[in-house]
């Protein structure tokens, strides 16, 4: 599979996950673009951020990308057909304080990616939420819990070692309501 200028934010992860697992660098899709595969297109992210968690080398991590047409411009990746550009923050893979993060592979197109889990891109989602009080990051957060299985128990006790109790109880109203929404729709149809 190629990138092309109709190639889908979907269609970008497998490409870019494929071509890193190829060239041997294990990196674990975060972030926006991992809320965009949870969510079910309800958010779409304009890049792609993944954790290395192996220990490439810079010229080994550039090959690997132009090997699928991306040049590096500083920190990011740019691709001349696509509008979506690939970042590569640096480690550890955490979701606020906590750093036990344990990835999980995910379907995405015909392969399977190395991921954060649903619960853990809720939960990157809320980190926006709860430190900058970033609300569409709280809408990201509900849609993706709406549309697949996360553990709320595992979601409160961050919640609570991250100081954001009542943020939360802001997160579990809003899911109410999604799923209540949600089913209403589901009834009506």
């Amino acid at each position: 599979m190629k990138i092309t200028a109709r190639s889908k934010i979907h269609e970008v992860i497998e490409v870019v996950s494929s071509a890193l697992e190829e060239s041997g660098i294990t990196a674990v899709l975060v972030g926006g673009a991992c809320a965009t595969v949870y969510s079910g297109g309800a958010y779409t992210s304009e890049d792609l951020d993944l954790i290395i968690q192996s220990t490439p080398g810079q010229p080994a991590l550039d090959e690997a990308m132009a090997s699928i047409g991306f040049s590096r411009k500083q920190a990011q990746y740019f691709h001349a057909k696509s509008d979506f550009f690939v970042e590569f923050p640096r480690g550890p893979l955490a979701i606020g304080q906590d750093v036990r993060i344990k990835p999980v592979r995910v379907k995405v197109g015909r392969s399977r990616i190395l991921a954060l889990s649903a619960t853990d891109s809720c939960r990157d989602r809320l980190a926006a939420f709860f430190h900058w009080n970033d609300r569409e990051s709280l809408d990201v957060a509900v849609a993706i819990a709406v549309r697949q299985r996360v553990k709320l128990s595992a979601i409160r006790a961050w919640s609570a070692a991250e100081n954001s109790v009542e943020k939360y109880e802001v997160f579990r109203r809003e899911l109410a309501r999604a799923r209540e929404a949600k089913g209403s729709r589901g009834r009506a149809q």
